[in-house]
């Protein structure tokens, strides 16, 4: 079972930036396509972002021109480079594979507050 570990999440007022990162220790992610998902209190999990192992990219129009998505195959590593955020991107934010496995990490919690 493949483990994926989120971090960088926090509290930031709107307008703010947060960089989110995933690590998939053991194993090589290179050859796959890997997803930043999110949910909101009360709604499904949606994704976010995803990277394609040529580093092509695709976003939600929700995140659009805010929200960034990169990879480090060397680290393992995919990131989420997120900007100007909204209190509407308050959610548990969770990387995996796209698409996504049965396997989820724990997540990463984002608060946009003021």
């Amino acid at each position: 079972q493949v483990q994926l570990v989120e971090s960088g999440g926090g509290l930031v007022q709107p307008g703010g930036s947060l960089r989110l990162s995933c690590v998939a220790p053991g194993i090589i992610f290179s050859r796959n396509d890997m997803g930043w998902y999110r949910q909101a209190p009360g709604k499904q999990r949606e994704l976010v972002a995803r990277i394609a192992p040529t580093r092509i990219t695709d976003y939600a129009d929700s995140v659009k021109a805010r929200f960034t998505i990169s990879r480090d195959n060397a680290k393992n590593t995919v990131y989420l480079q997120m900007n100007m955020l909204k209190p509407e991107d308050t959610a548990v934010y969770y990387c995996n594979f796209y698409p996504p496995t049965n396997s989820w990490g724990q997540g990463t919690r984002v608060t946009v507050s003021a």
